[in-house]
């Protein structure tokens, strides 16, 4: 059974992502004219993408050692890297929405890269991509040791939570630089789009804020099966060359 809280949190921060997802959505297609692969409104896929990837699905990878307690740890640990895997997919079709904004910035002459949003988009990708595939390296494919694992572990765990957390910064970010892009004279006067906008804020720094609760209980983590230990020394065993009793 999992622990008093647990399934109650994890309850509300799907609910908080969901919700983050239909107010993205609401937000592109009532005021931005919804989403297109073509023209135009090939910009909006971006928002759309990132809040999707880098955001939900990502949080949701996150979850998963905490919701999938008592499953086998090979099979978490593979849905772990799925679902950090889809959500890098989803991640890449970014770049239809960043070639729409080239293509506008060359027709108005405007540069590239010159926004904070875009500094701290490209580093979360990049950071992002690197930490999947020293996830993948280190843990799902045989052939690190039992040392490097242990060592690099602590590292895994941080820059997760952390690129969760920048990614929702960079959300922020974007959401605020649409809005002062496209309705700057009026935002001010509380328009409903930019309060529409500022409520997806809020609710991604709230799915943020749960996912980060249930990732930081101690009392929350995954217990490791019997099985699992027994594995555990069997490739400490292999990998160093020790008994499974003897000492470093």
């Amino acid at each position: 059974t999992s622990p008093a809280g647990l399934t109650a949190y994890v309850a509300v921060s799907q609910l908080l992502g969901l919700t983050v997802l239909v107010a993205t959505g609401a937000w592109l297609g009532r005021y931005r004219g919804g989403v297109a692969w073509q023209g135009s409104l090939q910009f909006n896929i971006h928002p759309l993408c990132m809040v999707l990837g880098m955001v939900f699905l990502q949080g949701d990878a996150l979850l998963v050692y905490r919701v999938f307690r008592h499953e086998a740890k090979r099979s978490t640990k593979a849905l772990h890297a799925l679902l950090h895997g889809l959500a890098l997919l989803i991640a890449l079709l970014l770049s239809a929405g960043i070639v729409a904004v080239f293509e506008s910035h060359r027709r108005e002459g405007k540069p590239d890269m010159y926004s904070l949003h875009s500094w701290c988009g490209m580093v979360a990708f990049v950071l992002y991509l690197l930490q999947w595939l020293l996830g993948c390296g280190f843990f799902l494919f045989p052939g690190a040791s039992f040392s490097l694992r242990s060592r690099y572990k602590p590292q895994h765990v941080f820059f997760g939570i952390a690129l969760f957390a920048f990614s929702i910064a960079v959300c922020l970010l974007g959401i605020t630089e649409m809005l002062l892009f496209n309705i700057r004279d009026s935002y001010s006067h509380f328009v409903p789009e930019g309060i529409l906008a500022n409520i997806l804020g809020v609710l991604l720094v709230a799915f943020g804020l749960v996912t980060g609760y249930v990732l930081t209980r101690d009392d929350w983590k995954r217990p490791p099966l019997a099985e699992e230990l027994a594995l555990s020394m069997d490739f400490k065993t292999l990998t160093e060359g020790e008994s499974p009793g003897g000492g470093s």
